[in-house]
């Protein structure tokens, strides 16, 4: 079966160590992914340590596979080394602005997504951890990133100790438009939404958390405005501190 269409998130990791040389041949290999101007605007700061890993665990509300797994992978928006390229050679850079932490930010994004499909293919099993930006600042602090270095993406990587149901995903017809977009009906929501809705997974998470629909555990437990708002001003506060924003 083609891995992308039986891709799993793997939080349980079995004690198999990954090779050097392996680590090394699929980093390697994902820099051969899209970039913008062939800058490679990212970097991948690489932690096995014991130590270190649980130093990054409270930035990632402690879940457990930041220190089970093997290796954890911290991607990283960079326009450090490209501005340190320019005043080497005589070049006058302009990269401490917003857009050029978007620019990084694309080019280590698309370095990720091929870092998985090409991790998943050797057989190892990843999480992508959606926390990076939301305490961004412990994390830059224990990895020491400098100015107009920031992290974007974190991947815990191993081998599996579980194979876990398949996650659901929208019909193409939620996100596909043809030639313009086409802002949704309530019709198209229900058709939309209605596999979601109706797994007995999620009628079961709305029952025990007392919600009326799928949607208000996202708005009101998960992901909620004051959280929201909260962790964009930590975020804008970091990327001011890391150079991004004046």
């Amino acid at each position: 079966m083609n891995t992308i269409l039986s891709r799993r998130t793997i939080r349980q990791y079995s004690g198999r160590d990954i090779e050097p040389a392996l680590l090394e041949r699929l980093l390697r290999q994902a820099a051969r992914t899209q970039t913008m101007g062939n800058l490679q605007l990212y970097s991948v700061v690489v932690t096995r340590d014991a130590q270190r890993k649980a130093a990054l665990s409270p930035a990632h509300f402690n879940q457990p596979m930041v220190v089970q797994a093997p290796v954890v992978l911290t991607i990283c928006a960079d326009f450090r080394r490209t501005t340190s390229w320019a005043l080497c050679r005589k070049a006058d850079p302009g990269y401490d602005n917003f857009l050029s932490f978007l620019n990084a930010a694309t080019d280590a994004l698309l370095f990720t997504q091929t870092f998985c499909n090409l991790a998943e293919e050797e057989g190892l099993g990843l999480c992508y951890l959606g926390t990076t930006l939301y305490q961004p600042q412990p994390i830059i602090d224990a990895l020491q990133l400098p100015r107009l270095v920031f992290p974007v993406a974190t991947l815990t990587v191993g081998w599996p100790a579980e194979e876990p149901p398949l996650s659901d995903r929208l019909p193409l017809e939620a996100f596909v438009h043809d030639e313009t977009y086409k802002d949704p009906s309530p019709a198209d929501i229900d058709r939309f939404y209605a596999e979601k809705e109706a797994l007995e997974a999620n009628r079961e998470f709305v029952r025990i958390n007392k919600k009326e629909t799928l949607a208000q555990i996202f708005t009101d437990i998960r992901y909620t405005r004051k959280d929201n708002e909260a962790l964009s001003t930590t975020l804008l506060d970091a990327l001011r501190h890391q150079g991004f924003l004046s």
